[in-house]
């Protein structure tokens, strides 16, 4: 028997949240609905320029954990934060979720990573990270343990940004593969498909990554085509399952010649969509590892990407499972 149903490895980043208007994201010259990699200036820069804001632990996988142990699922993280106050905050919000965070902190510089979130009136969020102590993730830091006791791994398409983390998920697969198990990953976002397109179909087509969590706009990048029919039907030969998310048409899942369609959860409001691909990535894996259908994993990630979308901040605030209880999901 495993001994954590997901492993997740990503950026360990502390998000700072605040709206802002059409305007600002143009005259700061942001790229909208992107993560933007920024370096330290330019990080101060745009802090000193934002609204009031909100500071919650974030990064895509973390997320991803976070939302798994809500489902009352056994959850880890592989992540990088240095020994400051936001490492200190990150690491505290994670063991308070019930994730087994055990990444020795760096000591000095740089700092633990951070994301300036702009959130528009109609709830796109744009990123602006920086990398910090993110990028100092290695080999070192991999943990057989975890690595082969976790039912699925899941990595994030951002980790392919700072190099020795590539070597760390790449020494994580193999050791989770030798232990019988799976591994999994999310595009993360269209700008680092077109970074990373290559390497990204070579994991899949290898066998180095089992299952792939994309929007419809990362597998179109993926696929460098504008028809969704026919990105769909390039991925379906190239990993064991796909699940594509779709905003308000909810997601697509695909197993070999099977096709799955889940709708999307009804909402009374969207306020910001960060953190929406990683928790259905959560309600997916939760139920993955619980050994439901297809159809049940997809209405369980759809359920959390719905919650998640009608707050700030990209960890949901209820009690996952509570909330798929009462939704007769479990």
């Amino acid at each position: 028997m495993p001994n954590y149903d997901v492993l997740c490895i990503g950026n360990a980043i502390v998000d700072i949240i605040a709206q802002c208007d059409e305007a600002f994201l143009e005259t700061n010259g942001i790229i909208k609905g992107a993560m933007n990699l920024i370096d330290t200036r330019r990080a101060e820069l745009l802090y000193s320029r934002m609204g009031p804001a909100i500071e919650a632990s974030g990064g895509s996988a973390g997320n991803t954990a976070a939302g798994v142990a809500s489902f009352g699922g056994r959850a880890a993280f592989f992540g990088k934060v240095s020994n400051d106050t936001l490492g200190e905050i990150y690491a505290h919000d994670m063991h308070a979720q019930g994730v087994a965070f055990d990444t020795k902190p760096l000591n000095g510089e740089p700092p633990t990573a951070r994301s300036m979130i702009f959130v528009t009136p109609d709830g796109e969020r744009s990123m602006n990270t920086y990398l910090g102590a993110c990028v100092e993730l290695g080999p070192e830091d991999v943990e057989a343990d975890k690595a082969s006791g976790a039912a699925v791994t899941y990595f994030e398409g951002y980790l392919w940004d700072p190099p020795r983390a590539k070597e760390a998920f790449r020494q994580t697969a193999k050791l989770a593969h030798a232990a019988g198990r799976e591994v999994s990953m999310t595009l993360s976002d269209s700008f680092c498909v077109d970074r990373y397109r290559d390497e990204f179909l070579e994991l899949m087509r290898s066998g180095t990554v089992d299952i792939v969590f994309a929007n419809s706009h990362e597998i179109k990048a993926l696929y460098q085509t504008a028809s969704f029919d026919e990105a769909l039907a390039q991925i379906r030969k190239d990993c064991k399952i796909a699940a594509v998310t779709r905003s308000e048409k909810g997601s697509v899942i695909v197993r070999g010649d099977e096709t799955v369609t889940i709708d999307a959860t009804r909402i009374r409001e969207l306020v910001d969509t960060t953190g929406a691909g990683d928790l259905y990535a959560a309600g997916f894996l939760y139920g993955y590892t619980q050994g439901r259908s297809l159809k049940h994993c997809g209405d369980l990630g759809s359920l959390a990407a719905g919650l998640v979308i009608q707050q700030i901040g990209p960890r949901p605030r209820q009690n996952l499972r509570h909330e798929a209880e009462q939704a007769g999901l479990l």
